[in-house]
């Protein structure tokens, strides 16, 4: 029973709870024994709330035993990237920095899903502050990808993906600076959203760029995903950023799905021989499905997306630079005094040289480059140029097509260790991503299949224009559809058995 009821979706886990089959008791201790079980050997987990998480669980099953209005997803376990402040577990942001820091509140997402009757099971590694594309850069070690443990989970919110395509947790919360919820997804064949800049609230997320920021689900379905976002969407007046529009369901669009005279635009300067074979292979495959119910492929150019990774790559540091100077040994966090006493700024520098990683430091110090005297205009004012240009490509293309879609990254997931010397190889693998975070419209990726070469997962990116998410939910959930009974079961049913690493967690806690 308990590994039935972690191989389960969100949605069908949510309907055996509100049937009475099972109690939100029994799905957060099968989640919890499921992380003890192989979680050594994934790292998917910096922190595991345990006992916590059951008493949630047990309010829950009061509420519902006592006739009172639940949401739809009461009751089910959900993990949540250590990006986002929690009341009463460490966040850390994968940085020795916040090593210990617990927080006095809850970031508005985390706070919306714990008011739904979501079970928070913990907080998941990431990349540290969200720099990298393959969480080897946190600092507590790297997370493993479940398909292939000498594999990377994508980054930085490898972690979440990781939790998800596990079965240790049937949702997650991530966040996308340049495609941290989507390349994840599509290395680990989940399903990854980035939502419309503004669409869910920021409040709460230890900010990386806070142009480029956004927080959104990780799950195995796309109506989880939609469900998810249902929950966390609206407005907040605590994020000045937040959108007040209200929100259609997400969760209808997929349950509505159809893609009949849906114009679906592919970027030609996204499918290229720059991509790995069995990428474009898998991407090709599932356009030509939709095409054949009726879907019209719609080929358009985005010519400079090709300058995409060389503005974020100033952007990103300019801003993260400004946003992690709060860090300082002074207010919160990590505090190393030199031997023998010191300064203020000799504190602080001290603190800040022993607390960011390798990753945070280059990206600093360019971001500070790019900000300072003489170079402001050369780099970070060129920088936000080519962005607007960006949003016109965006512009032009949506005035043609419905969605966009593309490979959500170039290959599937590397080996650990392999581009950590190279890090332009690494900003490489959000080629694809970036430009939605730059123009702030939404995108998802949803399982395409099984690379032929490497028999690794691949994803295949939707981008809709701003405000308009629930068009990747409709296309989304259609393909997802198709593919699903092509395949007869879902992708995430294909993935390497982790029984053995069970089997060997229970020796060694015998021992």
């Amino acid at each position: 029973m308990s590994t039935e009821l972690t191989r389960l979706d969100a949605s069908a886990l949510a309907a055996k709870l509100a049937a009475g089959e099972v109690s939100s008791v029994e799905a957060t201790k099968a989640h919890l024994d499921r992380i003890a079980a192989v979680d050594g050997a994934v790292h998917a987990f910096l922190h595991v709330a345990g006992e916590r998480a059951l008493a949630d669980a047990a309010e829950v099953d009061r509420r519902r035993a006592a006739g009172e209005p639940l949401g739809e997803l009461a009751g089910v376990p959900i993990a949540v990237k250590d990006v986002l402040v929690t009341q009463g577990m460490p966040s850390t942001a994968g940085s020795r920095i916040l090593e210990g820091w617990v927080p006095p509140y809850d970031a508005t997402p985390v706070r919306k899903v714990r008011e739904a009757g979501l079970i928070p099971l913990g907080k998941t590694n990431m990349d540290e502050f969200a720099m990298g594309s393959s969480t080897e850069h946190s600092a507590y070690g790297p997370t493993f990808n479940p398909w292939d443990l000498e594999r990377i989970p994508g980054g930085s919110g490898g972690g979440s993906a990781a939790a998800v395509a596990a079965f240790e947790a049937p949702l997650a919360l991530g966040s996308d600076t340049g495609g941290s919820i989507r390349q994840p997804a599509h290395v680990t064949g989940t399903v990854g959203v980035k939502p419309t800049y503004g669409a869910v609230s920021r409040y709460g997320s230890i900010a990386l760029a806070s142009s480029l920021d956004q927080i959104g689900p990780v799950t195995r379905t796309v109506l989880d995903a939609a469900l998810l976002q249902d929950v966390i969407a609206g407005h907040d007046p605590h994020d000045s950023t937040s959108i007040p529009d209200a929100w259609p369901s997400m969760a209808e669009a997929v349950r509505n799905a159809d893609v009949r005279g849906l114009r679906i635009g592919v970027v030609k300067e996204l499918d290229s021989e720059g991509f790995q074979a069995g990428v474009r292979q898998r991407f090709h495959e599932a356009l030509d499905l939709l095409e054949r119910h009726g879907a019209e492929i719609v080929e358009v150019s985005a010519p400079n997306f090709e300058h995409s990774i060389a503005a974020y790559y100033l952007i990103l540091p300019a801003e993260a630079s400004s946003n992690l100077a709060k860090f300082d040994s002074v207010r919160f966090g990590l505090r190393v005094t030199p031997e023998g006493g010191g300064t203020v700024e000799q504190v602080m520098a001290a603190t800040r040289e022993a607390g960011f990683g390798p990753e945070v430091k280059r990206r600093i110090i360019l971001g500070t480059y790019a900000l300072s005297a003489g170079y402001y205009d050369a780099y970070y004012g060129s920088a936000q140029k080519v962005r607007t240009l960006v949003q016109r490509d965006f512009d032009a293309a949506f005035a043609k097509v419905d969605v966009l879609a593309t490979p959500t990254a170039p290959t599937t997931a590397f080996k650990l260790g392999e581009k950590l010397d190279d890090p332009l190889a690494m900003y490489l693998n959000d080629v694809a991503t970036i430009p939605a975070n730059l123009a702030g419209v939404p995108g998802i990726s949803v399982p395409a299949g099984l690379a032929p070469e490497d028999g690794l997962p691949v994803g295949i990116q939707f981008l809709a224009p701003a405000r308009e998410d629930a068009r990747l939910y409709n296309v989304g959930g259609a393909l997802e559809q198709l593919l699903t009974a092509e395949w007869g079961g879902r992708l995430l049913d294909r993935a390497p058995d982790l029984s053995t690493h069970e089997l060997l967690a229970t020796e060694e806690g015998a021992v």
